[in-house]
């Protein structure tokens, strides 16, 4: 697809084929598609005014905080395509306790989790599926570990749009599969992994005349790069040493290194932060062939974490990741289940909460300032992808034995005892 009015491309980011029309999900190469845009020609400081401009919008498309940049995400969309929801506008939070438990100066905890459905997804999926309904589509698809599959079908619903999920029968969150089902979604649980989903998909979509959502799909990673727009907006056009990305599929990676890239361009910011992409021990290729040196992935055949949005084991979009990482002098790092879950914790306690695989980027940090990567005086940005409730199971394992739940008379000594204080006579 060229479009000479703008000058935007989709391109093979394998073999640099340009798309010509929206037919086919995958290059034929095999390689993901992606999208070029005229950066060098924009105006990076009207952009800046514009930006700010917009942050007083109360409602209608600006008021998005993925359209409020929309010069920089799809412009060449038709404005009555585009689909909002009041998505991005997350909140930014300073952390003291996230800072002082993993020994460094000052951590922000960038909480996506407030996103309409609950998770970061909203910023790419309002995107893609904007662009699908621009080309007339009505059946929209995806392969999901819970939060692509529960945006996809909030959004399908929103417009009254029909959505399909395949969903592994095992290893997700039966709260996001329930979110799913209750938008409305065409569920289809399956035997096997997000990987066989992506598979099928791949080789089936075009048959079956599905749009699919799923990271794949360039105008998510488009949508997507407007969290960190939003974060350098939030930090008045500055950001910090470190980024903290957890890394499933590693379409969130990607994005937010085109979107750096981007705002570098542009002057919007004078210097590029380091990204720390950060995946759990059981769902950890990308991390091994970034250790190892390797030219290319080797799948993980059976991923295994507790953080179930990370419990991927063949990623399409770690070409765009080991991009991203170069670009930005990053590094990855594999945390425990059990590291996961200890800094699940302390963002929980701290008032925001969120799912296990947030809780990544915090014991990432904690691992590389511990390992003299990070150093002591330097500050990070932890995006916090899903809702404290996107994993009930989760929730129950940690805090099973909080508080007193053994029923019985209520009484001044009872909660005396439990909140450890001393009753007056």
């Amino acid at each position: 697809m060229a479009n000479e009015a703008n000058g935007v491309q989709i391109y093979c980011t394998d073999c640099g084929t340009v798309m010509q029309g929206w037919k086919e999900t995958i290059c034929r190469c095999g390689g993901t598609w992606d999208v070029r845009r005229p950066i060098a020609s924009m105006d990076g400081e009207r952009l800046r005014r514009l930006f700010d401009e917009r942050l007083g919008q109360r409602s209608g498309v600006y008021a998005s905080g993925v359209w409020r940049y929309r010069e920089l995400i799809a412009p060449e969309l038709p404005e009555e395509a585009l689909v909002y929801r009041g998505e991005g506008n997350t909140g930014l939070y300073d952390s003291t306790a996230a800072a002082q438990y993993a020994g460094v100066r000052r951590i922000w905890l960038k909480a996506q989790s407030e996103n309409p459905s609950g998770s970061f997804k909203d910023n790419g999926m309002v995107a893609a599926v904007s662009h699908g309904r621009s080309l007339g589509n009505k059946w929209f698809a995806c392969s999901s570990t819970g939060n692509t599959s529960a945006s996809l079908a909030m959004y399908a619903a929103w417009c009254g749009l029909q959505s399909l999920v395949l969903a592994p029968a095992k290893g997700i969150s039966p709260a996001k599969i329930s979110q799913t089902s209750a938008y409305g979604a065409r569920i289809l649980a399956f035997d096997g992994t997000y990987d066989d989903g992506i598979r099928f998909l791949r080789q089936s979509a075009e048959k079956l005349g599905l749009y699919v959502c799923n990271s794949l799909n360039p105008y998510r990673i488009e949508g997507q790069k407007s969290i960190v727009y939003e974060l350098a907006q939030q930090l008045d056009w500055s950001l910090p040493d470190w980024i903290a990305i957890p890394g499933g599929a590693l379409s969130h990676v990607s994005a937010l290194g085109k979107g750096l890239e981007e705002l570098f361009a542009l002057g919007l910011i004078g210097r590029l932060p380091r990204i720390a992409l950060i995946q759990a021990e059981g769902a950890s290729p990308f991390h091994r062939m970034v250790q190892s040196g390797a030219a290319s992935l080797t799948p993980e055949p059976k991923p295994n974490t507790r953080a179930s949005a990370l419990n991927i084991g063949n990623p399409p979009s770690w070409r765009k990741a080991l991009k991203a990482l170069q670009m930005t002098n990053g590094v990855t790092a594999a945390v425990s289940d059990e590291q996961i879950m200890a800094a699940k914790r302390i963002i929980d306690r701290s008032g925001i909460g969120c799912e296990p695989a947030s809780a990544a980027t915090l014991a990432g940090v904690l691992k590389l300032r511990t390992e003299g990567i990070i150093d002591g005086d330097e500050t990070a940005a932890c995006i916090l992808t899903g809702n404290l409730l996107k994993d009930i199971d989760a929730l129950h394992e940690l805090y099973e034995n909080a508080g007193d739940a053994s029923g019985g008379t209520l009484n001044v000594e009872r909660v005396a005892e439990l909140c450890s204080v001393q009753a007056s006579p």
